[in-house]
């Protein structure tokens, strides 16, 4: 297991010095965010920020992410285009030496939450999420402002968006991500660059848009879409976790003896009530997942891929991109790694 940190570059205020500092840390996971979405990354930009990270003595093996341009998404005739700089982008990160992209299929928006500051029973503030809540938002009103999609659309601009995906529903979205996958794995394949879908957060349909990445039979679909190592999964337990249907520890061990999980997010939430949930730290006791069930099942597949522990509360008075603090994270990458150590140490 490799544990890894999320660093949104220069302007994030978590540097690498402080991430450098965290007992068990060896990498980085981070992305070029300059480049407008569907833009063929160039491969020098690749490498400067790949030796930006390794003046600090860390590593950046994994990128999270390389958007999807929402004309692939669409399945509209210019998505060749995109998928082309996209082929461009793996093939430029390959040659950095890039070994895992993360990368999602939601249409519009990432992932989504009610509340980017719930002040929890502690006095520190999580991410909530509140469905009744955000049936009652009207994403064109200019109410709902997140940081995991584009803030960029103008209004006019999200509703024409909007009004395409009137035509597409489930089955269409899985037609696209075929079509996607099967233009793009063979690159890399050639270019040892895995590609790990992450799933959908929350894992039901928001705002009428469809969703597809739920749960372990969508898995197994995505799998079989194009059935190659190179085309695999981001296991994120919190995004999955949510619904109580998702067992975490069997996904981990039904996708990892398959070898199609490339890259691990490891968190903790508490669900509240029916499609309702706030995220906590990353112990076991603080939230609905039992967070030493989900590590030893790691254990038992033998998983040598990148982990990173992911949102975490803000604590001690601490301010920044919501989800993203240091010191809630770094407690939780050090309960990662003590669970990881007592299991290792269990099986000898």
């Amino acid at each position: 297991m490799k544990m890894t940190f999320r660093w949104y570059g220069d302007e994030d205020p978590v540097t690498l010095d402080k991430i450098r500092q965290i007992p068990g840390m060896t990498g980085i996971v981070s992305a070029i965010y300059d480049i407008p979405v569907g833009e063929a990354w160039p491969l020098n930009k690749i490498i400067a920020l790949k030796e930006k990270i390794e003046k600090k003595g860390l590593t950046l093996e994994v990128i999270e992410s390389v958007p999807v341009h929402e004309d692939i998404k669409l399945g509209l005739p210019t998505r060749d285009k995109y998928i082309e700089n996209y082929i461009t982008t793996l093939k430029n990160l390959g040659k950095a030496g890039i070994k895992v992209v993360c990368y999602n299929f939601m249409p519009v928006f990432d992932w989504t939450r009610s509340s980017l500051d719930y002040e929890l029973s502690d006095g520190s503030n999580a991410l909530m999420y509140d469905e009744n809540h955000i049936k009652n938002i009207d994403p064109l009103s200019g109410e709902l402002e997140l940081p995991g999609w584009d803030t960029s659309y103008q209004n006019n601009e999200l509703k024409n968006l909007l009004d395409k995906y009137k035509v597409i529903d489930n089955e269409k979205l899985w037609n696209n991500l075929k079509y996607f996958l099967e233009k793009i794995i063979p690159t890399a394949e050639e270019s040892d660059v895995k590609m790990a879908i992450h799933p959908d957060d929350p894992p039901w349909s928001i705002f009428g848009l469809p969703r597809i990445i739920v749960n372990k039979e969508s898995l197994e679909r995505f799998i079989n879409l194009v059935d190659s190592h190179y085309n695999g999964i981001t296991l994120c337990s919190g995004s999955f976790g949510v619904d109580r249907e998702n067992d975490i520890p069997e996904l981990i061990r039904c996708f990892g003896k398959k070898g199609r999980i490339h890259f691990a997010h490891v968190r903790n939430i508490k669900i509240t009530g029916d499609r309702c949930f706030e995220e906590s730290s990353h112990r076991s006791e603080d939230g609905s997942l039992d967070i030493y069930e989900i590590m030893k099942a790691y254990s038992d597949i033998n998983f040598e891929g990148y982990l990173r522990p992911d949102h975490g509360r803000m604590i001690w008075g601490e301010t920044g991109k919501p989800g993203y603090g240091l010191y809630d994270r770094a407690l939780g990458a050090t309960y990662i790694n003590g669970l990881w150590e007592a299991l290792k140490k269990a099986n000898n």
